[in-house]
């Protein structure tokens, strides 16, 4: 199956990045490489671009669009935590941009050998990088009632989660549950017939929980941001894309903490505690998608834009006073 994935926020995210001809950029979920593209159109021969994608089918498919570029392009499998070692291997001390697009791509959705979805009756699986051990399976099968519970309470955000998880146990006694169909059928089981008949997929918040603690996402995201961010060049910018609210959560609350992380108690008139501000965040509410988009693209509908840019302090004996 050709690796297809349309890039969502495509022309926001370009403009937001400001890209310098000459600069050098990370791309850290290089996916089919339609962001890469676009911001290696406006590179010069002396610009960069660092493409990083754990999975296999995301390396090959973006190489090959990228191949065009020539050495402006470095792809790199590996995961975007590891974005510092990445660029300390190339000899790059900082960048000009990175952009970060967050989820599960098109293509993972849609082919079915790969396990995300819940529209076919296909092997548990769900891994992003295929080198992993576990999957999904593993998780469904092994994890305790409790553990499920909470998973599908926090990551998928789902009101039935206790019964989920207590029906997935009780079901995988009889036998263990192998594929997307049998699980499915054991959510269906545990959610009234009067809820399933309204909104999306029964199963879709489980699945979304269970793909979120394989493969660490939320935990990824929360551990590296703020590093990413030190990654940059004064007046460089970070793009994250995300695509539900316990990732956009997150990247809201790091910008926040980058452009203000006085800890001073609220009736301290001047901040004492030298913790110095890291830049500013651009977009006070996110970046949505046009209606144009949104008719062109379905899978676009709940993405949201944060950007920040970085900034460096100069040099100050002076004691900061406190906005109020």
């Amino acid at each position: 199956m050709e690796f297809k994935h349309k890039s969502v926020l495509l022309k926001e995210t370009i403009e937001a990045l400001q890209i310098k001809p000459d600069g050098v950029y990370v791309d850290g979920t290089l996916g089919g490489g339609g962001h890469s593209y676009e911001i290696c159109r406006r590179l010069s021969d002396k610009g960069k671009l660092i493409g990083i994608d754990q999975d296999e089918d995301a390396i090959r498919a973006a190489g090959k669009r990228l191949e065009e570029f020539g050495n402006r392009v470095t792809i790199v499998r590996s995961n975007y935590r590891h974005m510092k070692e990445v660029l300390d291997h190339l000899n790059l001390s900082g960048v000009d941009g990175i952009l970060l697009d967050l989820g599960v791509s098109s293509y993972q959705l849609d082919a079915a050998e790969r396990g995300f979805t819940y529209r076919e009756d296909v092997p548990l699986d769900m891994r992003m990088d295929q080198r992993q051990a576990t999957t999904a399976k593993d998780i469904v099968n092994r994890y305790s009632e409790k553990e499920l519970y909470r998973i599908i309470r926090d990551y998928g955000e789902d009101r039935f989660a206790k019964n989920i998880a207590k029906h997935i146990v009780l079901a995988r006694e009889k036998k263990e549950i192998e594929t997307t169909g049998e699980l499915i059928e054991v959510i269906k089981a545990a959610i009234p017939a009067k809820v399933r008949a309204v909104g999306g997929h029964p199963a879709k918040r489980t699945f979304q929980a269970i793909r979120i603690e394989l493969n660490q996402e939320l935990d990824v995201l929360r551990e590296s941001l703020g590093g990413m961010i030190d990654l940059l060049n004064d007046n460089g910018r970070i793009c994250v894309i995300t695509f539900h609210s316990l990732e956009d959560r997150i990247v809201k609350t790091i910008f926040r903490e980058k452009e203000d992380p006085c800890i001073c108690p609220k009736e301290f008139p001047v901040c004492v505690c030298g913790r110095k501000s890291k830049g500013k965040v651009i977009t006070r509410k996110p970046i949505l998608p046009s209606e144009e988009e949104l008719l062109e693209n379905k899978r676009a509908k709940s993405s949201k834009l944060r950007v920040f840019e970085r900034r460096y302090e100069k040099n100050t004996d002076s004691v900061a006073q406190k906005t109020v």
